[in-house]
Order: structure tokens, then sequence, then C-alpha cells
């Protein structure tokens, strides 16, 4: 069975709205990828690190609970796992304050099986820290050199900001190693100080990622790809609770597409068909509306049982 692998970190999020918490859930980007993923029945392992606490024991249960490998998640024996304050505002939208007690920013952990075919997505300023970035290069080479498909996720956002100058050369080099490659306005307006997708894809991505996904909330979604493939998709009206996890649940439905799609290694050099690219759109617009629907920020199990009854 082919699996998704994922890297990222492991926070709790608290959900605020009027100032007064309304939940709490286990976060991260690449971790809400994970049970999104997890819960619709797709073999998954989860590379992360969290403190040796409530909080952490919680975190790791709670991916274990949901079908996802938490063998290659790393407990810091004297630290306190990270926590993040998630503030929704009038549209649903949120705005984080983090707080995280690491002493050391290291990440120890043995590669998990990766075998050709099978799918690694990582993003966030956790793919671009200078601290970790020599495990993060390690897992992307060892990845790639056993066929695996690369999945990079930009998720820049303005906390990191002035570190812009720094981080560069380790952006540069995600884009390098990724077969598609998936970012926000706000990311790249961020980075680049533009939001046009076109000159964002044509004078900062094309070079180095041929397969561009960007996406803007509610306005379309623009493709552009190999082969001069341009294209939009209108998103779905949904009304939301809450949009903490809809860009992770997309990457969750686009990455189940490309396994319903059976998109292997040999598919993307070769080049994905417009009914592909179509497809692996509709389960990531899918996931992504799910996930709006509820303070969580991953598809519900029910939406979860209900894609594995289809099966």
């Amino acid at each position: 069975m082919r699996k998704v692998i994922g890297i990222g970190e492991s926070v709790l999020d608290v959900i605020f709205r009027d100032d007064q918490p309304i939940g709490a859930a286990p976060g991260g980007s690449t971790l809400n990828s994970m049970i999104s993923l997890g819960r619709s029945g797709v073999a998954t392992t989860f590379i992360s690190e969290t403190g040796n606490d409530r909080v952490g024991k919680q975190i790791i249960n709670f991916l274990v609970d949901n079908g996802v490998n938490a063998d290659n998640v790393y407990v810091y024996p004297d630290s306190k796992s990270p926590i993040s304050l998630a503030f929704l505002d009038e549209n649903n939208d949120a705005k984080y304050i983090f707080y995280k007690d690491h002493p050391h920013d290291r990440l120890d952990y043995a590669y998990p099986d990766i075998q050709p075919n099978d799918i690694v997505i990582f993003g966030s300023y956790y793919a671009l820290n200078p601290a970790i970035r020599p495990q993060i290069v390690g897992l992307l080479e060892y990845a790639r050199s056993h066929g695996a498909i690369i999945y990079y996720d930009v998720n820049f956002r303005p906390a990191h900001k002035d570190e812009l100058m720094k981080i560069t050369p380790n952006l540069i080099e995600n884009l390098e190693f990724a077969d598609i490659v998936r970012g926000s306005k706000e990311d790249f307006e961020v980075l680049y100080k533009v939001g046009d997708p076109d000159k964002v894809y044509n004078s900062e991505i094309s070079f180095y990622c041929k397969k561009f996904i960007y996406t803007d909330g509610a306005n379309p979604i623009v493709l552009r790809a190999d082969g001069g493939l341009r294209k939009e998709y209108t998103v779905p009206r949904t009304k939301t609770v809450s949009t903490i996890g809809a860009g992770d649940s997309f990457n969750a439905g686009f990455l189940y597409g490309m396994l319903n799609e059976r998109v292997t290694r040999d598919t993307i050099e070769r080049g994905l068909s417009i009914t592909q690219w179509d497809n692996m759109m509709e389960y990531a617009m899918m996931f992504s509306a799910e996930s709006c629907k509820d303070i969580q920020n991953y598809v519900s199990i029910k939406f979860g049982e209900k894609l594995q009854d289809t099966k």
C-alpha cells in the first residue's frame, strides 16, 4: 500500500472567538493534513517532535487514534510542547500567537520506510528553519532517492518576514526538491511582495518546479504547469465555522486525489492529464470545504468513513 509521509511541527491550537477560548485541538500544518488523510483511510507516517508533558502525550495519542503512524515523533525529555493561540475574526480567519519552550531546535528521528511512489509532504517555516535544516534536507534526499513524490506547501507567514534573507537559500532548495508546489496569495506577498499568480510563477517558481497551485481564500484556484497548462478552478461557496485548517485539508484532499488517480513518479515526469488535475482539485476543494464546517482543523471522522465506504 502506498503511503503519505509528512514532516512538520506539532502544537496544541487553542482557539478563541471574541477573545474567549472556544476549543483546543492538536495542530500544525502538516499534522492537520495527516489527520485528514488518516481519517480517510490513507496509510500515513508523521515525523515531528513534542515535549515530554500532558500535551505531548495528547498529540501522540490523537495521531494514533486517527490512523497516523507516530513512531517518528520525537519526545524531548526536558521540554514543554508548543502552544498556538488562534484568534478567529468575523470571517472565521485566524491570527496566531505562538509559544514554544524547546531549548534547542533539533530533530532526532530515524528515516521511515519510503517506497517508490509514496508521497512526502512538507512546508511552513518548519521546512526552512536553519536549526533543523540538515534533517529536512536529509529526509528530502532520502525520499527522492527512493522514488517518492514530493509536495511542498510554502505556507510562509508574516511572523517570519524578518528572516527572509536568512531562509531564502533554503526556500529555493525546497522548490528544487518539489514535484508540486502550493502556496497562497498571502505567502507570496510576504515572500516576494507580489500577489499576481503569473508573476509569481514566471519569476519565482517555474525555474525550479513546473507544477504550481496558487490559492487565495474563496477566490479561484490558479493552476500553472508544464506544457503551458493554465487553468482556474472556482471555489464552491461554503458556510464556515473556522478556516484554520482549510489549506492543510486542501493539501490532504489533493494527495488523496493523487492516490485515487494512481499518480506515480513516472506520471509526474511524463505530465499529468487535465482530467487528473481536475479530479485532484475536486478532492482538494472537497476536503477544504469539509474542514471549514467545524472548529477542528481537519475533515470529520464521518467524512473520512464515507470516503472509505465508497472505495
